[in-house]
């Protein structure tokens, strides 16, 4: 593009972050769940293209990572920990 890094980075938009890590006994369940599939769909229809959702089996323990980025630390928080109970109901 020609434009430099400062440039670039400053059209990018930082939101409101929030990670919750939640313990599960199997982390692969989570990943299949049909409940847990709506509930990020349903989320992620409420973010429309202003937030993102993220969840992410642990690699080396018995966690699923949930992050959300949303216009406000408000809605991050609450989407944020919506997700996780769904998580830690299923898994």
């Amino acid at each position: 593009t020609g434009a430099s890094l400062a440039e670039l980075a400053g059209v990018v938009q930082k939101l409101p972050q929030v990670l919750v890590n939640v313990p599960v006994a199997d982390r692969i369940a989570v990943s299949e769940s049909d409940d847990v599939a709506r509930a990020v769909n349903a989320v992620e229809e409420e973010l429309g293209e202003s937030g993102r959702v993220l969840l992410r089996p642990s690699g080396t323990e018995q966690l699923v990572r949930v992050m959300v980025e949303a216009p406000t630390q408000e809605q991050a928080d609450r989407v944020a920990h919506q997700l996780a109970g769904v998580v830690a109901a299923v898994g």
